[in-house]
């Protein structure tokens, strides 16, 4: 087989488009988009196998107007101009822009992103970015305010069953075998819900027994051909999504041996070191937190380190963080907190700020009652007085609560001693 299953397999239609419903199905943004025949800039991100270059393929041809494509792996600034004249040249009056669409958007450089800004601006082009990444990290913010931002979310169970007994009934190489699919739950698990995985974890196991005229696929036979070949099945969705959550969690397990070693295989499989930095800092934020405050100034610092100085030296940075969040005492009280708050705010909407809060710059501010019986903290014993600081509604409305670990019970003790039994 010379072409790869997945790519044999790529729908060329929206009909014939797995998934994200919420983005291409009847009524949904993107297809009333596309049905108008006319599109806005846009990013999509999610992880690995979802549909994201398909997706953007499908609409140029749609729309029938010229596609661009460039890889932020491989591509320079100079490529990226190439294009932008290239587009010009193409563009005719009154028609739609050219589509660029540029995968891995995340890996541009700033000075590459800002040789976009002026063609995306003056509709030159219309940008289509791919990205696994949060864009609010890796996209310059100029760029990122002239673009739609669209979340694809992992393939379903269902989604991927469909794609498999297609591929089985379809595809001009498969269709030439008797193929049963006894079990597919390896294939499923294995996938993580992305289609170009699931895909190419089939055409691993059906290569494998191409001598066979009747193959009936079983859980065990998955696993067994991938465990002969552990990096057959894209290394690098892995590499993102399984192994950066097993590091994860072991930090949050209070394993640090075992965080070194989902370290060392990112390493060792080329992940970018601010990837896993970038990791670190918010594990010091959701899973360390106030247990122990210090933890998200070590793990900044140590992305900036990782910043400044690169492989291999980075590596030892890494790794002093990694070890230093997994031996520090854990708590998701501020996490919790805020998520709690969120939705108290989508539930109630926009609650008035009592008077007393509120900035008295003007006289009418202060005949209003703007800020009228406000009492400044610093001036009472202790720097702490008693008043009101939520929403009337919310008086009694508790979001925060402390945790047991012997820096959070501080902060729990000075709760008690300012508000008392209204804290508890």
């Amino acid at each position: 087989m010379s072409e790869p299953l997945a790519e044999r397999m790529r729908p060329r239609t929206l009909d014939q488009y797995v998934g994200q419903q919420h983005l291409v199905g009847e009524g949904a943004v993107l297809r009333r988009m596309i049905d108008a025949g006319r599109i806005s800039s846009f990013i999509l991100w999610g992880p690995p196998g979802v549909g994201k270059t398909t997706l953007a393929q499908i609409i140029a041809n749609k729309l029938q107007i010229p596609f661009y494509t460039l890889s932020a792996v491989t591509s320079g600034v100079k490529d990226v101009r190439d294009v932008i004249e290239r587009a010009k040249s193409n563009r005719f009056f009154n028609s739609a822009s050219p589509i660029l669409f540029i995968d891995e958007i995340h890996r541009f450089s700033k000075s590459q992103q800002d040789s976009l800004l002026g063609a995306v601006e003056r509709g030159i082009v219309t940008l289509i970015g791919a990205t696994t990444e949060n864009p609010s990290f890796e996209v310059i913010r100029p760029l990122l305010s002239r673009c739609q931002l669209y979340v694809l979310k992992p393939l379903e169970r269902d989604d991927l069953l469909g794609l498999l007994h297609r591929a089985l009934a379809e595809d001009v190489e498969l269709k030439k075998r008797h193929i049963e699919l006894k079990d597919t739950g390896a294939l499923l698990r294995f996938s993580g819900g992305d289609a170009r995985k699931l895909l190419n974890i089939l055409q691993l196991v059906v290569e494998a027994f191409s001598e066979v005229e009747e193959l009936v696929i079983t859980d065990e036979l998955v696993e067994q051909q991938l465990q002969q070949n552990p990096l057959a099945y894209d290394k690098e969705g892995e590499m993102h999504y399984d192994i950066i959550s097993a590091f994860i969690k072991s930090i949050r397990g209070s394993d640090p041996d075992a965080a070194l070693y989902w370290m060392a295989r990112m390493i060792e499989g080329g992940e970018d070191p601010q990837f896993i930095a970038r990791r670190m800092v918010i594990s010091a934020s959701e899973d360390v937190g106030l247990a122990n405050p210090n933890a998200l100034l070590l793990a900044n610092a140590a992305f900036d380190t990782v910043m400044k100085i690169g492989w291999p030296e980075a590596r030892i940075t890494l790794a002093e963080a990694a070890v230093y969040l997994a031996t520090s005492p854990k708590s998701n009280s501020a996490y919790l907190g805020i998520d709690s708050a969120l939705a108290e705010v989508r539930q109630s909407g926009n609650l008035p700020v009592p008077l007393h809060l509120r900035n008295a710059p003007t006289a009418l501010m202060k005949q209003l009652g703007y800020s009228d019986g406000y009492k400044y903290s610093h001036d009472f014993p202790g720097h702490f007085v008693e008043q009101q600081y939520l929403p009337d509604e919310l008086q009694s409305k508790r979001f925060w609560y402390a945790q047991h670990s012997p820096a959070e019970e501080k902060l729990y003790q000075r709760m008690m001693q300012c508000w008392g039994e209204k804290k508890k």
